[in-house]
């Protein structure tokens, strides 16, 4: 009897202990490590723009994330902005949340000068929060940030538009960051340009004023030599620059055919409606590795 009572006491034991283990494991995998300020709650991403509640049409998405690309690739020091979609931010604060995934996801560059923003959106919120990175506040400060949220962002979600809410609200960020640093370079390109359209005028000019000085020496040779008799005025109209127009007439037609050559070959380089050379917006190839955010920004709910 007692032989008994204590294997069935064995086996309650193991089953209690067996039970206590499976859910010890269900609990650790269920409650992961506890929340950090310098760690992303979110996968790594694969995008600029990560729509984790699905949000976003397929093209919607694509504009988007090819818009944000191309004004990294143009800019420098290169700006990196991202878009994060969520459906909650659970009890945490969307601050809290957004500035763990700004640093997380070490937007930015390593580089010195790191300028970067992220637009976090928690649909079943109803909040948003963009976090802007140390070395663009000075771009987008906080008043501003929260001003052109309210003017594009808030009006399109409130009727669940969120693609146009987003991708305008980023093209604001875009449109202001060129306006405060004049229209933003591209990198190794403008300069060289200016350079030698400014190189090119001037030589437009000194060609101009030889052709000029040629014309009126020719001009005043002719009248210096009248009185050797009409056979060698005629003679001297028969040449230089072909008859019956004379020199004097020619030079409209040269001048405006350098100035014509100077001014054709150049070519626009306007924003974003024509394509890139060598197509090095057509790749993303992941955040610069920054993360250099300290709390700038602005945000609110709809």
């Amino acid at each position: 009897m007692k032989k008994r009572f204590s294997s069935a006491t064995f086996q309650v034991v193991f089953f209690v202990l067996l039970l206590g283990l499976t859910n010890l494991t269900a609990y650790s995998q269920n409650n992961p490590a506890p929340f950090s300020i310098n760690e992303s709650p979110l996968p790594a991403p694969t995008s600029p723009v990560m729509d984790y509640a699905n949000v976003l049409d397929a093209n919607t998405k694509q504009v988007l994330e090819q818009r944000l690309i191309e004004f990294r690739d143009k800019t420098n020091p290169k700006v990196e902005l991202a878009v994060a979609i969520v459906k909650t931010t659970g009890e945490r604060p969307i601050f809290d949340y957004s500035l763990a995934v700004a640093r997380g996801w070490k937007i930015g560059s390593k580089e010195t000068d790191n300028p970067s923003a992220l637009l976090m959106i928690a649909v079943d919120d109803r909040k948003y929060f963009t976090q802007v990175s140390k070395d663009l506040e000075d771009e987008l400060p906080d008043g501003l940030v929260g001003q052109l949220q309210r003017q594009n962002l808030v009006p399109a979600f409130r009727q669940q538009n969120y693609g146009k809410g987003i991708s305008d609200t980023m093209e604001a960020y875009i449109r202001t960051i060129e306006g405060k640093q004049g229209d933003v370079p591209i990198a190794g390109n403008t300069e060289k340009k200016t350079q030698s359209k400014g190189s090119l005028s001037i030589c437009n000019i000194v060609i101009c004023l030889i052709v000029l000085f040629v014309i009126l020496l020719t001009i005043f040779s002719r009248f210096g030599s009248s009185k050797k008799g009409r056979d060698d005025d005629d003679h001297w109209r028969g040449g230089g620059f072909g008859g019956g127009g004379g020199a004097a007439s020619a030079l409209p037609w040269v001048i405006g055919s350098i100035l014509t050559s100077g001014s054709g070959g150049s070519s626009s380089s306007s924003g974003w409606g024509g394509s890139s050379s060598g197509g090095g917006g057509d790749s993303w190839g992941g955040f610069g590795g920054g993360g250099d955010f300290g709390g700038g920004g602005a945000g609110g709910d709809w």
